[in-house]
């Protein structure tokens, strides 16, 4: 035994090929959590789950798209075939767009909350039936500071969040008698390939630096220990959280 704190867990991680979701599935792999990060492209699932293998975890190679129930069942079904259980399931899957609120389209709303929201749902239910039937679990979705504040020009972002992290609350409540527990992260601001130019050269990056008392943006190696922490035994008691790791952000009001 070598008394890691997920030694003998499954964990699956949805979007966790890149970003957030990858930095995610390090950690639990790190852990001892064997780890499927699984995403839509083939390619990104083959390096992500070499990464996790190359730190002397089982992985399983399959792709799911949280829009698509069927990929998720199958992804269920390879890691409960190749793996023999999943006992815990990170929810990272998500998109967003900048567009001010009169000119978002029914497509871009639906898009967004399809995949934020949605997605997490039927991820949910899919890796939470299995879950159930066995009376253990521990889901951790991904929230946002937006679960809590308005960001400018982001109302489907802001509106899917929120939702996720009401979602949180519910399944908290229906499923946590039954064994499986239900919690969130909100991640503050975190640097990213996606996101780094608009964060080191804009005026939104500096208002987002400028509310973070830690006075930096966030490394996305900084969230695992939290998504750990939620996984593990530690937080048994733990159940219907959102947990922030965010610099200090929600409790920024004057910072200088």
């Amino acid at each position: 035994m070598s008394g890691l704190p997920l030694e003998g867990r499954v964990a699956v991680v949805t979007g966790g090929t890149s970003g957030i979701g990858l930095a995610l599935a390090r950690g639990l792999a790190g852990a001892g959590a064997d780890v499927v990060p699984t995403s839509r492209r083939q390619e990104q699932v083959d390096a992500a789950a070499t990464d996790v293998e190359q730190r002397g975890r089982r992985t399983v190679r399959v792709t799911s798209d949280v829009g698509n129930r069927a990929s998720l069942e199958s992804a269920l079904m390879r890691t409960l075939d190749e793996l023999g259980k999943v006992d815990i399931l990170v929810n990272c899957a998500g998109i967003t767009k900048r567009t001010p609120t009169l000119d978002v389209s029914d497509e871009e709303w639906n898009a967004i909350l399809a995949t934020n929201l949605t997605g997490t749902l039927r991820a949910c239910q899919v890796f939470g039936g299995h879950m159930l039937s066995r009376g253990y679990g521990r889901i951790i979705n991904i929230a946002s500071l937006a679960s809590f504040v308005g960001l400018f020009e982001v109302a489907a972002y802001t509106a899917s969040k929120a939702g996720v992290a009401g979602l949180t609350r519910a399944l908290a409540v229906e499923w946590g008698a039954r064994g499986v527990n239900v919690n969130a992260i909100a991640p503050g601001v975190f640097r990213t390939a996606l996101n780094a130019a608009l964060l080191d050269g804009t005026e939104r990056g500096k208002e987002f630096r400028l509310r973070t008392p830690l006075g930096r943006f966030g490394n996305v190696d900084e969230l695992a220990p939290a998504c750990v922490f939620l996984a593990s035994e530690g937080a048994g008691f733990v159940n219907g959280e959102i947990l922030a790791v965010d610099g200090g952000f929600l409790a920024s009001g004057v910072n200088q």
